[in-house]
């Protein structure tokens, strides 16, 4: 199996993060983002809207508390 070397888009990213941590230094590298918030049992801020990502609270929990109360869209 041949695997395609890939570049990260860490810029077009940035834009896009809604990450309001601001010491963070995963910002716009997605992947280190998830694998971090996943061995913490949490999930990345854009996973939440803005009103529970500001809270910092990232838990899985928090996440099914959310969207069980609202239908996703």
């Amino acid at each position: 199996m041949h695997m395609v070397q890939r570049t990260c888009k860490w810029e077009e990213n940035l834009k896009h993060c809604p990450c309001t941590w601001e010491p963070c230094d995963k910002k716009g590298i997605c992947c280190e983002c998830i694998r971090y918030h996943l061995s913490r049992g949490e999930l990345p801020a854009c996973c939440f809207p803005p009103e529970i990502e500001k809270t910092y609270d990232r838990s899985i929990e928090r996440f099914v508390e959310y969207y069980s109360q609202h239908k996703m869209r």
